[in-house]
């Protein structure tokens, strides 16, 4: 059943990817779009598990940005530590703190223009934000396991995230963008692993080319 037609593809792809993940949640733990965005600031180069261990201990003692635009940061380096890149993490998420506090009334923007002018926010981060906490869907979120599949399903050609986003977005429904990033990452962590991909398992194989992928 292998196709070439790329958005008879996405279609047949988002539609057995909705029966396998019904209701596709993000895995960081988040109360609200403030939390969102700071777990998700703080999962680049790292585990969602492992920041789930962190944020309960960063959010007890910030709750919110106002909070946290108070706080030292040889503080926050000190509780975000384990995630990584932590002075850099600290220091862009006290500079987001400030001006959500300052500029944006101490909530977080909803708009793709206002989320990337914070500190350590780029598309990727505003769009898991926008689509999970406000139903706002300006793209989609390309990480890592959004990269690496939609290369081996022949959606894309490119490695650069911004290239593939725009390769994306005409393949599947609007309403549907935050779902598909969910879908791809749930299937990348599942089925779709970056050095063994279990292609006897997918449920893709008939449609996927398996770009890049050794026999």
């Amino acid at each position: 059943m292998r196709m070439n037609d790329p958005a008879k593809t996405a279609q047949t792809i988002f539609e057995r990817l909705k029966g396998r993940y019904p209701s596709p949640e993000p895995a960081l733990v988040h109360h609200g779009a403030w939390e969102l965005l700071v777990a998700t600031v703080l999962a680049a180069q790292c585990t969602d598990a492992r920041v789930n261990l962190v944020t309960p201990e960063f959010f007890r003692r910030w709750p919110g940005p106002a909070e946290l635009a108070k706080a030292a940061q040889e503080e926050v380096e000190e509780v975000i530590h384990s995630t990584g890149f932590f002075r850099n993490k600290a220091k862009n998420l006290l500079a987001a703190a400030r001006r959500v506090t300052e500029v944006f009334g101490g909530q977080v923007p909803r708009s793709m223009a206002e989320l990337t002018s914070l500190p350590g926010v780029a598309r990727k981060t505003a769009n898991i934000v926008l689509s999970n906490a406000f139903g706002v869907f300006e793209g989609i979120a390309v990480d890592t396991h959004v990269t690496r599949l939609a290369f081996r399903l022949g959606l894309t050609r490119s490695d650069n995230p911004v290239v593939i986003e725009k390769d994306l977005m005409p393949l599947f429904p609007r309403q549907g963008w935050g779902d598909i990033n969910h879908y791809l990452v749930l299937l990348g962590r599942e089925v779709c692993q970056a050095r063994k991909p279990l292609c006897g398992e997918c449920p893709l194989a008939d449609v996927c080319p398996k770009n890049g992928v050794r026999p």
